[in-house]
């Protein structure tokens, strides 16, 4: 994948799947350390020990229509270009905690891409879960709760075509207000 946030929803994407109710993203550029670090952490069923030791492995995957998951292998080659590394931790029933550590200014870190439409989409196609992210540096925080801002809405849909629009804003401006990597 060629950008971070591309990772950011493939992982979200795998728990969704795994019956999270409950994703959090944070993101931290740490300019002293040099490093860019993601985090995703769900509390969907957890993976057992024997596919969690191979979660680095294209051919080791749970999903059964087809037989290669690339999305860990691909971040954790995309970490490691760069000097990172990743680390998975993972316990069935327990949820899934993804860090990934980029080289934030090694040249071969993907570029962030658009993590204001990444949250957007998952925020506004997962009502019925919380999606949360920080996003921290030396420029500023920013926090994004879903569960705040469908409360803010009393039942009006974060689909609906005007909050989508609004969200997608704050999410573009505050990301960009917190972070300045690409």
């Amino acid at each position: 994948m060629r950008e971070i946030s591309l990772h950011i929803l493939d992982i979200a994407e795998n728990a969704i799947r795994a019956g999270a109710s409950r994703i959090g993203i944070e993101v931290e550029a740490d300019r002293q350390a040099d490093t860019l670090t993601v985090t995703v952490r769900d509390d969907g069923c957890g993976m057992p020990p024997e596919i969690l030791a191979g979660v680095k492995d294209p051919f080791v995957t749970t999903r059964t229509e087809r037989r290669v998951g690339l999305g860990l292998p691909l971040l954790a080659a995309n970490c490691e270009a760069t000097g990172g590394s990743l680390d998975v931790q993972s316990k069935p029933g327990g949820g899934t905690t993804v860090k990934a550590v980029f080289g934030l200014s090694h040249i071969d870190r993907p570029p962030m891409g658009a993590l204001h439409e990444t949250i957007r989409a998952l925020a506004a196609g997962n009502e019925d879960r919380r999606i949360t992210l920080r996003v921290r540096s030396d420029k500023g925080d920013f926090e994004f709760d879903s569960d705040t801002v469908k409360a803010a809405l009393d039942g009006v849909p974060l689909s609906s075509p005007p909050v989508a629009e609004w969200l997608k804003e704050h999410l573009r401006e505050g990301i960009a207000g917190a972070l300045e990597l690409d």
